[in-house]
């Protein structure tokens, strides 16, 4: 029995004809449903106008009460009856209920309006204008952006959303532009942010090759995510949420407002914090003015570290905006005063210097201690000790801001 030839892989060219072929079919399938759709469209507007005709009659019917019901059915059939016998009549009454019907069954959706209107085209022009000192040079013999100047050809492309705000703009520039400097990027970033409307966040896209910058209005991060346990592994733990083209990873969370079941469940993208010994920060600085949302951020980051060792709190505004930590299962204290807030941080010297100076022997015994999962850095248990009874100390205090995260310290929309 002769073996069955195994499929042969496509090669690059036979890859790029069969793109092309299916690239053919489809513009051929789109162009015939567009043909039919032109002939066949005085006979769907037919259609739509006598079922608009016949749900006007079944409302006029329904509407009547019964006991005249009777004198009109009587009224309808003289006049069919006269119609019937009229000359021509039939073909007259086709011919009105035709039309009657074409006429109803019109489209009537407003045109688009062409371009953008007076108040979208002033909004252009402002920011035409702002971008004249930016990217156009006394030596340019003739200059793509100059006061007075032509913004249709340096804006191919705008959107606008309901509000009469820019949503989307593609603007182009001159090659000379140093677009590779984060100096001159930062600049332009900056005007159109001013011009386009601040409160929003902006995506901004620099085609290097094409001179081109895209700016999109980035949609706003979810509100409605209720307090709940993230799935991370041992030694991550959620800053915040940011958009799905930042992060490849998502994590299943559950929506909805307070007081209801939580039932719908959706998947956010996370901004992670990895800690432990091989991470790269396994320190973090959360910075923020009052109502910014660090408070939020910490009490969150505090209880997710309590699935994995203990937590020792130090208030040191004694605000008692970390007071509903008190008394949980592995919260060790919570300082506000300044004598304890020192004492507590001296014996945490004193511990995380021990572990240190253990693990170090550990090791130079040839018995390397089995770090706790998830634990900072300088963070282990040693010999027998239970994870409740390694107590995570962090040194350091410093770390960069996140740059992923799109709400400033990571922690405002937890």
């Amino acid at each position: 029995m002769a073996r069955r030839p195994l499929p042969r892989i496509l090669s690059k060219d036979g890859a790029q004809l069969a793109r092309t072929q299916l690239a053919r079919s489809r513009e051929l399938a789109r162009t015939a449903a567009d043909s039919a759709t032109d002939v066949l469209h005085p006979l769907i507007t037919l259609s739509r106008g006598l079922r608009l005709l016949a749900a006007a009659g079944r409302h006029r019917w329904t509407a009547t009460p019964k006991d005249r019901r009777g004198p009109l059915l009587f009224l309808v059939a003289c006049v069919v009856l006269v119609v019937a016998l009229a000359p021509y009549g039939p073909l007259l009454a086709v011919v009105t209920v035709m039309a009657a019907a074409a006429w109803l069954g019109r489209d009537r959706t407003a045109p688009e309006p062409e371009g953008p209107d007076e108040s979208q085209a002033e909004r252009l022009r402002a920011l035409y204008e702002a971008l004249v000192p930016y990217f156009s040079v006394p030596e340019d013999p003739a200059p793509l952006y100059a006061h007075g100047g032509d913004w249709e050809k340096a804006f191919p492309a705008h959107e606008f959303d309901d509000a009469g705000r820019v949503g989307q703009l593609v603007l182009r520039y001159p090659a000379y532009f140093p677009d590779g400097e984060p100096e001159a990027r930062a600049r332009i970033e900056q005007v159109l942010t001013a011009k386009a409307g601040r409160g929003r966040e902006y995506r901004f896209g620099w085609d290097e090759v094409g001179n081109q910058l895209t700016v999109s209005v980035l949609p706003p991060l979810p509100a409605d995510i209720v307090a709940q346990r993230f799935v991370t592994a041992p030694g991550e733990s959620v800053l915040g949420f940011t958009d799905p083209s930042e992060v490849q990873r998502t994590l299943p969370l559950s929506f909805g407002d307070f007081g209801d079941s939580y039932d719908e469940q959706r998947d956010v993208p996370p901004v992670v914090w990895r800690t432990g010994t091989r991470s790269t920060e396994p320190h973090l600085l959360a910075v923020g003015q009052p109502g910014s949302g660090t408070s939020t951020l910490l009490r969150s980051l505090a209880l997710q570290a309590l699935q994995y060792g203990d937590v020792l709190i130090v208030d040191g505004g004694g605000t008692g905006e970390y007071a509903c930590l008190t008394g949980r299962d592995g919260v060790l204290a919570v300082e506000c005063a300044l004598p304890g807030a020192l004492a507590s941080l001296d014996w945490a010297a004193r511990e995380t210097e021990r572990r240190l100076v253990a693990i170090n022997l550990a090791r130079q015994a040839g018995d390397p201690p089995r770090p706790t999962p998830g634990a900072p850095c300088g963070s282990s248990s040693t010999g027998r000790a239970s994870s409740r009874t390694s107590r995570r100390w962090t040194t350091a205090r410093t770390r960069r801001t996140c740059s992923r995260c799109r709400c400033g310290t990571g922690g405002r929309r937890m």
